[in-house]
């Protein structure tokens, strides 16, 4: 039956919950940024694997085993993120930064939702979950792909920030406008 009732829905989603804080802790005992891309790529392959299977799980009990790596893959991804974007922005742009970062993250979620329900409507649940967990197995191969140039632009930010300490240079901070001239 597809009727799971409040207490085993209570049951996965608290699972979920255990994976990502075990996930929380985990990021939480690291110290420093260097190699938290690694992270980020693998952490996001993790998740989108961990839900395929889950997507597929026809056994409550097994659903629950596979909701606990959904949940410590998705908390160490998204902390491991945030934390790397933290550390390569410039103080004074930080703010700025995380606010479009929060608003792309916030305001993507009921977009995401549509298409989901849409897709769901369409082909069932189970293969709506699989296709969202190929994504991010294959956003994690994109961004894997991505690290080397990510890396060495991490790379000069860190070491303009340390040989010009203070405000950023003003080409950061200053808007560009095109003069056309006639």
């Amino acid at each position: 039956s597809h009727d799971l009732g409040a207490v085993r829905l209570g049951i996965l989603m608290g699972a979920a919950g255990v994976g990502a804080l075990l996930g929380a802790l985990t990021l939480a005992m690291r110290s420093g940024v260097k190699g938290l891309g690694t992270w980020v790529s693998m952490c996001c392959a993790g998740f989108g694997v961990s839900l395929i299977l889950f997507a597929f799980s026809t056994s409550f009990w097994l659903s629950v085993l596979l909701l606990l790596p959904v949940g410590y893959f998705i908390m160490l991804q998204m902390a491991s993120s945030n934390t790397l974007i933290q550390a390569m922005v410039p103080d004074a742009l930080r703010g700025r930064t995380m606010a479009v970062y929060s608003m792309m993250f916030m305001g993507l979620a009921p977009v995401g939702a549509l298409l989901g329900g849409a897709m769901s409507d369409r082909l069932g649940a189970p293969l709506t979950v699989a296709i969202g967990g190929l994504a991010s197995v294959l956003g994690a191969w994109w961004f894997s792909q991505q690290l080397p140039k990510v890396r060495a632009e991490a790379r000069q930010l860190i070491m303009a920030q340390a040989m010009a300490p203070g405000e950023p240079a003003e080409e950061m901070t200053t808007p560009v406008v095109e003069v056309k001239e006639d």
